[in-house]
């Protein structure tokens, strides 16, 4: 096969009467005899079809996401306030109250230059693909074939993760409220992990039977998101004891026994990376939003903006009404946030109810996280980057999704949660993989269109657009990530014993090797880069 032999031209889109209801069938000219079943109403604006066909792909998803359901996507998935409370243990050991503070300021200013860069190129190629789609396009020729490969794979690593991630904070959290309500009760690690898997067969469950509905959902689910934050800060405002303003802005702690306390800063950053990390996710759905070559900048932008604001009134919150950081470290309940809403209201049933809200908004973020992880998986597939390419690059016929992805994505969940059965400090490597991979990812990414700058090459047209400040945009995004991902390994404390080691570089490392030999043996000849479907005129 010629890696330009697929293609999609807009006159292969044919309407086709059938009783009251009109099918478009997409007829694929590798293999004529393979045709898509997309109802008109999903198939996006003229525009939209002019992107797929320069972008060399068929329409096979339906394109029912509007801007306000994809910035309730992306504000629900990221969870920006709801992390910060749930990894608030990492910031207080290293870092402390102020580091909290201007750490988080930091890492939304940085993130803010990462998400304009991406944006950008989502304007210009609107694709689930994402990430590896911009490589192909956008890397040297020498270099884009493998660069992409492996940005695909980073990518993949990421967001399986990322579901493992917030799918194990929901499911240990309901045992931290369990401990607190249930005083007998003797906490296990393999109880937490079939939480985990309960969370994300349920969010499986959700994108297969419920698909359709999920854009509404997200909508309804943005507004329990904002109105959520206010049921939980309002009570600690009214009702618990201040910090002062001198401990909150300037005093920093090395629990972690660091050689500085500037790198236990950079260590505890961690936490506000988390919540600002992955608003990408918007650009996995992308052949599912209507107008998305402008609506997804767009979306993406106002979904960052809006988590930020969000997250800072969590943070300032936290620093000013926790109390004795080191005591509320001490709870039993595994989770410091827990504590402070006991320790605010004394009552077993607000402290309920507020922690509720926190599990029935992280299980929705894991529904999107499981959205996205399959249509990345999807993409990558299509492409021929993964094992078993053909099964996981099928779209279920009159179901419109990629089943066996999503089905995959349970399947990876699995069996990354079953690390915590056997060790403490499973939560910190699968954070660290889902940070280093996707900022890897970003670094690659952003690298290459910078790249593209420094050669004065052209770019794609594109309706969103940084027009002069590219460059500048582009160097600051590349700065603030390349220190982020070496810190993202680091473990919490030191001094660092096998049973503390953050194992995150090792897993990491080992899926770089296996891309990388993988490529070599055989996906180097069955892997068409989507830069060889392209048909662009710059």
């Amino acid at each position: 096969m010629e890696l330009d032999s697929k293609s999609i031209e807009l006159d292969d889109i044919k309407g086709h009467s059938n009783g009251n209801i009109q099918t478009v069938f997409i007829r694929d000219e590798e293999d004529p005899n393979h045709v898509s079943h997309v109802a008109p109403k999903y198939l996006g604006t003229a525009t939209d079809q002019r992107d797929m066909s320069v972008l060399g792909r068929q329409q096979v998803l339906r394109r029912n996401f509007r801007f306000i359901s994809i910035v309730g996507f992306g504000c629900t998935l990221i969870s920006t306030w709801e992390v910060l409370l749930t990894l608030l243990t990492f910031v207080l050991i290293d870092g402390g109250l102020a580091g909290f503070v201007w750490g988080y300021i930091a890492i939304v200013i940085g993130f803010m230059f990462v998400y304009a860069s991406l944006g950008e190129m989502a304007s210009m190629a609107p694709t689930s693909g994402g990430q590896y789609h911009w490589v192909s396009e956008f890397a040297p020729k020498n270099s884009q074939k493998f660069l992409s490969f492996i940005t695909g794979w980073l990518c993949f690593t990421g967001w399986q993760c990322a579901i493992v991630s917030i799918a194990f904070l929901a499911g240990t959290i309901i045992q931290g409220l369990i401990i607190l309500n249930v005083p007998t009760y003797v906490f296990e690690r393999w109880q937490g992990t079939m939480l985990v898997i309960a969370i994300t067969a349920f969010a499986i469950v959700f994108n297969t039977f419920l698909a359709k509905k999920l854009p509404m959902v997200e909508g309804l689910i943005l507004i329990i998101h904002i109105v959520g934050l206010f049921a939980i800060v309002i009570p600690l405002w009214v009702l618990a004891p201040r910090n002062t303003a001198k401990a909150v802005f300037t005093e920093f702690s090395n629990g972690g026994g660091w050689s500085s306390t500037g790198t236990s800063v950079m260590v505890g950053l961690s936490t506000s990376i988390v919540s600002m990390l992955g608003f990408d996710c918007g650009v996995h759905m992308s052949e599912e939003i209507k107008d998305a070559s402008e609506t997804l900048p767009r979306a993406m932008t106002w979904a960052v903006i809006l988590n930020a604001i969000l997250g800072f009134i969590m943070v300032l919150t936290l620093c000013f009404t926790m109390g004795d950081a080191a005591s509320i470290l001490q709870t039993d309940t595994l989770f410091p946030f827990i504590q402070i809403f006991y320790n605010t209201t004394q009552s077993y049933a607000a402290t309920n109810v507020m922690v509720t809200i926190l599990i029935v908004t992280l299980t929705s973020s894991a529904i999107s996280e499981v959205a996205t992880a399959s249509r990345q998986l999807w993409s990558f597939a299509r492409d021929g980057g993964v094992p078993f390419a053909a099964f996981l690059q099928h779209v279920t016929p009159g179901w419109n999704i990629p089943l066996n992805a999503v089905l995959v994505s349970l399947v990876v969940t699995v069996l990354l949660s079953l690390i915590n059965i056997g060790s403490t400090v499973a939560l910190d490597a699968i954070i660290s993989l889902t940070i280093g991979s996707l900022v890897s990812s970003y670094i690659i990414t952003v690298g290459c269109i910078l790249m593209k700058r420094i050669r004065k090459e052209p770019l794609p047209a594109r309706r969103w657009t940084l027009g002069r400040y590219g460059f500048a945009v582009n160097v600051c995004a590349l700065l603030f990530l390349v220190p982020i991902f070496i810190f993202s390994f680091f473990p919490l404390a030191t001094p660092v014993v096998a049973s503390t080691m953050n194992w995150g570089v090792v897993i990491y490392s080992a899926m770089i090797i296996f891309a990388t030999v993988y490529y070599f043996l055989y996906a180097r000849h069955v892997y068409v880069p989507p830069v060889a479907l392209v048909k662009r005129d710059l």
